[in-house]
């Protein structure tokens, strides 16, 4: 019988708590380790030193159309329901966004109805075929002004890059719309976990058949174990020693405060700033955790090309290389690479655990249980 652990799993975040939570209740043994000294990745919060629940890493913001994903998660946590709503500082102004009937209406003092709108966005667009880039995508559906004054500005801080140097998938992301629906998300379940994301994941790894270790760097481990299979959460390209170059990401710099004389910073969870200011958004956790505290903590977000690796930047050259890799990991057959690192891809919340869900039903079909 194999000494080691059946599964390594490199990372506690969501692909690699969901992977090892599966395969613990599928009767495998599972070490889970991760460089970082806490569990749950990038969605860690904690109390802050005036006792606000803060996210480390900026905002994260559950929303899912998928049952499975939202039914799975709710075997550790209770939720709150939660539809978060974002305002952008243009023109002296607060206006919701995704952009809606109430944005144009107030930015340009217009009075129109719902067919109103359509006509006016239909007039102002500016018609792409084929659409390639963010900057298509924009333009395609709201015209210049509106992309001037939403978008450029916010692309060009969030990511470094103009959208015209962008794919189209990032800016497709946000939606145009003609009512006055003002919720950012528009997906069937929203909540937050009630006692925040922390505790869901202690709760995930919470398994007499999973062993967890922090502080634990894989390269420094990994020729003292012998597991039969190795679930790798990180940059892919990390793995294979960066052998066709680095994949780049933006990184962030995050910027907390608390406010002690007031129980609240801003009228919504977050509010962009597409023009003004350094920062892309200031985000108000209280907002999101329903927590009651007479101060309120907020966090100020700096985009950044050094750092932690945050968000793969779409563009087709970086696909290109992530192919490469892509081609090595299907070549070790003993290695499964899942997450937003590992995958090279701008996913979700839930769609990192959809993703991870199904590499655990894989492993779990094809992976001998024998002497377990």
């Amino acid at each position: 019988m194999n000494a080691g652990p059946d599964i390594l799993i490199i990372g506690a975040g969501f692909a690699g708590a969901t992977c090892a939570r599966e395969l613990a209740d599928a009767g495998y043994r599972v070490l889970v380790i991760d460089l970082r000294p806490h569990i749950a990745g990038n969605a860690y919060d904690e109390y802050d030193a005036c006792g606000v629940l803060v996210h480390r890493y900026g905002p994260h913001l559950f929303h899912t159309n998928a049952k499975r994903v939202f039914s799975w998660l709710s075997r550790f946590t209770e939720w709150r329901s939660y539809e978060h709503r974002v305002l952008a500082e243009v023109d002296g102004q607060l206006l919701p966004i995704p952009i809606n009937r109430t944005t144009l209406n107030r930015l340009y003092g217009l009075d129109l109805d719902e067919a109103g709108i359509a006509e006016y966005l239909e007039r102002v667009r500016e018609p792409r075929n084929p659409i390639r880039t963010s900057e298509d995508v924009v333009l395609n559906s709201v015209g210049h002004d509106l992309c001037d004054k939403f978008f450029r500005g916010y692309t060009r801080k969030q990511w470094g890059l103009d959208l015209s140097e962008l794919s189209a998938g990032v800016a497709a992301r946000i939606p145009t719309r003609i009512n006055d629906d003002d919720r950012y998300f528009t997906d069937a379940y929203q909540a937050m976990p009630k006692d925040g994301y922390t505790k869901l994941f202690e709760r995930m790894l919470d398994h007499p058949n999973i062993n967890l270790r922090l502080n634990t760097d894989y390269v420094q481990i990994r020729a003292h174990i012998n597991p039969r299979h190795t679930v790798y959460t990180g940059p892919i390209d990390a793995y294979f020693d960066y052998c066709f170059g680095h994949l780049p990401y933006r990184s962030l710099r995050f910027e907390n405060e608390h406010i002690s004389n007031s129980e609240w910073f801003q009228p919504v969870g977050t509010v962009n700033y597409p023009n003004e200011h350094a920062y892309t958004r200031i985000t108000e956790f209280k907002r999101a955790t329903g927590q009651i505290h007479s101060g309120t903590s907020i966090v100020r977000e700096y985009p950044q090309a050094e750092g932690d690796p945050f968000y793969p930047i779409p563009q087709p050259e970086n696909e290109v290389r992530y192919q490469q890799y892509k081609a090595l990991a299907e070549s070790e057959p003993d290695v499964s690479f899942v997450g937003r690192l590992a995958q090279y891809r701008y996913y979700n919340m839930d769609q990192v655990v959809a993703a991870a869900l199904r590499t655990a039903g894989k492993l779990i079909n094809i992976l001998p249980r024998e002497g377990i």
